[in-house]
């Protein structure tokens, strides 16, 4: 099977994603990443679209089980109903704790989740990016506070630092904040 016919088949997969051609970026992440400062509640400010992230109001909550696997909990506002996703994320290599992997189902591979900057305390900048067959790659990023708004100064800073490495964010959109009730 030639790779442009399955480029072709891939396509309407990825319409609801942000896709580039080559390969993927390969981001700088945050350096002396720690995991215990990093868990807890963030909300979503920006990204890039996602299928799966269609909603308001969407925050993310991180916990340590009792095996050492992070639980991920993902709650968003959609059609005016709470949905929940729950999945699993792990440190892959210890030596880069900050380039983690997440899945959200025992029958899928664990997805990059890269942490590329935070202070733990209200902002965080984290990166994903897949490539398929090196031809193209789909990618996501989210910029997340503790709170559910964030200075327009972090939120400049945030893309910036994307922008400085590769990706690239003209379909990065604002996540709605309003009219939400804490889950």
């Amino acid at each position: 099977m030639s790779a442009v016919y399955v480029l072709f088949l891939l396509l309407p997969l990825v319409s609801a994603q942000t896709y580039h051609w080559g390969p993927c970026p390969t981001p700088k992440v945050q350096p002396g990443f720690n995991l215990q400062q990093y868990l807890g509640r963030w909300y979503e400010i920006e990204k890039l679209p996602a299928s799966f992230e269609r909603g308001k109001c969407i925050e993310a909550n991180y916990a340590v089980r009792g095996d050492g696997t992070i639980n991920v909990l993902n709650i968003q506002l959609y059609k005016d109903k709470l949905r929940k996703a729950e999945g699993t994320a792990v440190i892959r290599d210890p030596r880069e704790p900050a380039k983690l992997g997440v899945s959200f189902s025992y029958f899928t591979p664990y997805s990059p989740y890269w942490v590329l900057t935070t202070d733990y305390t209200s902002m965080a900048v984290v990166y994903s990016c897949t490539d398929i067959l090196s031809i193209f790659h789909i990618d996501y990023a989210w910029i997340l506070s503790r709170s559910r708004f964030l200075p327009t100064q972090s939120v400049l800073y945030a893309k910036e630092l994307m922008k400085s490495e590769g990706i690239d964010l003209c379909k990065m959109k604002a996540t709605v904040q309003t009219g939400c009730k804490d889950n």
